[in-house]
């Protein structure tokens, strides 16, 4: 088995709404794999100022917006 990468800018993000929305998805998807099945979505949009609107549709919707200075680069 491979060993992670640690370098990942998503892997990076150690507090905020990246953070948040990673969590969450990680959450998600285990939570898929223990009942065998899931459909997901995942949509992002520029809002004003630059910010992201994250939004994961997972039954219920979860929103998540992030300021332009939290995306990993």
């Amino acid at each position: 088995m491979a060993e992670p990468q640690t370098n990942l800018p998503f892997q990076r993000a150690k507090s905020g709404q990246v953070r948040e929305a990673l969590n969450r998805l990680e959450g998600l998807i285990v939570d898929g794999l223990k009942h065998g099945f899931f459909d997901y979505s995942i949509a992002c949009e520029i809002a004003t100022g630059g910010k992201r609107q994250l939004v994961i549709r997972a039954g219920k919707s979860h929103k998540f917006t992030i300021p332009e200075n939290e995306v990993p680069h």
